[in-house]
């Protein structure tokens, strides 16, 4: 199986428990590694047997910046057991969602959920 990633999406969403976070909302960054057979796609230089990486982007964008859920976890588990169910190709997806900016004072960088998720194998 090969590999795509998808670092550092950045999308504005108003996630979280408190209601100033679902009243101004904040950034969230996303990263997406999918376990994919690319074969067909580096064979035949053409677009139809890839994954589309601007689609997925926006799949991804509608998920974080729809509606709200209170924890991350929850929003990292939506995006992944979606790509699963939208990508057939997919069979494997590991997400992280990271909340750089959470409402109290701390110095780091933010926290991160990651998750990941295989497609039910049918043997």
């Amino acid at each position: 199986m090969d590999k795509m990633q998808l670092k550092g999406m950045r999308f504005y969403g108003y996630h979280g428990v408190f209601a100033e976070e679902n009243r101004l909302g904040q950034q969230f960054i996303v990263d997406l590694e999918l376990i994919m057979d690319m074969q067909q796609a580096a064979l035949t230089d053409e677009l139809q047997h890839a994954l589309d990486y601007s689609e997925l982007h926006g799949f991804v964008q509608a998920i974080v910046e729809g509606p709200p859920f209170k924890l991350i976890e929850v929003l990292t588990s939506q995006v992944a057991s979606q790509v699963l169910e939208h990508y057939t190709n997919v069979h494997e997806v590991t997400v992280r969602v990271t909340k750089p900016h959470p409402p109290f004072k701390v110095e780091f960088d933010g926290v991160t959920i990651e998750m990941n998720r295989k497609r039910a194998s049918h043997d």
